[in-house]
């Protein structure tokens, strides 16, 4: 399902922002990444234009879909958003891996075991954006933020590793007809904690977590393509 924020006058001068989320799973009422993704679309941002697309907890289905959004909005920018209920901050994902593991069957009741999302494909793909400076900003905000280094291995790393997959035939593409550098489309993945209606702890409002996602948006428009904060990040486990 599609949402395109409300048209104004700059919208055409403006930047263009593909958000991303999911749909509920797991028999849970609400999934916050699809919510999110609707709001900030109907909401708008000063300086994009935000459109969005709530996927299918869908192994088969939610690649397909987001290949589809990219192709209708030609965004500047991707931010796909998923739930990482367990944690306790917004976590920007820098990796997705070429790997399909399914702890509990998708929203289709597939259940996929040790695949790889793209046989041959490269083991891992990177995050095209600024990871660590969206952390450090959503962190300032007084938001708990943190950069992770694992997607998991469920429908949300899939459709990570896939949009990162479409971001290179994109490049690809651009590089062999000379536009490769007149707009490059960065794009990557965050995962947002759980909100009080999925009970559990810790809990995040919908408006904090609005409010990261907004600072995320505004991190990525305000860095250079393929740079970074320069800050001390990892982990030593």
């Amino acid at each position: 399902m599609s949402v395109v924020a409300p048209p104004t006058d700059h919208t055409r001068a403006h930047p263009t922002v593909l958000v991303t989320g999911f749909e509920p799973f797991a028999g849970a009422p609400v999934n916050p990444s699809g919510e999110l993704a609707r709001r900030l679309a109907e909401l708008g941002h000063p300086d994009c234009r935000i459109v969005a697309e709530v996927l299918p907890v869908s192994f088969a289905r939610a690649a397909p879909l987001l290949a589809a959004a990219i192709e209708a909005h030609d965004p500047d920018i991707v931010i796909a958003l998923g739930l990482a209920e367990t944690r306790h901050a917004i976590t920007p994902e820098r990796v997705a891996l070429n790997l399909a593991d399914a702890r509990i069957a998708d929203n289709d009741g597939d259940q996929p075991r040790d695949l790889a999302i793209e046989p041959g494909g490269p083991a891992a793909r990177f995050t095209g954006l600024p990871v660590k400076a969206i952390a450090h900003d959503i962190a300032a905000a007084g938001i708990p933020a943190e950069v992770s280094l694992t997607a998991g291995s469920y429908v949300c790393n899939h459709a990570f590793y896939a949009l990162m997959g479409l971001v290179e035939q994109r490049t690809a593409h651009r590089s062999a007809t000379g536009e490769a550098d007149a707009r490059p489309l960065r794009a990557g993945f965050i995962h947002v904690p759980a909100t009080p209606q999925l009970g559990g702890s810790p809990q995040f409002t919908l408006d904090e977590l609005e409010r990261g996602i907004r600072i995320a948006i505004s991190t990525t428009l305000a860095t250079r393509p393929h740079h970074d904060a320069d800050l001390p990040g990892g982990s030593t486990h």
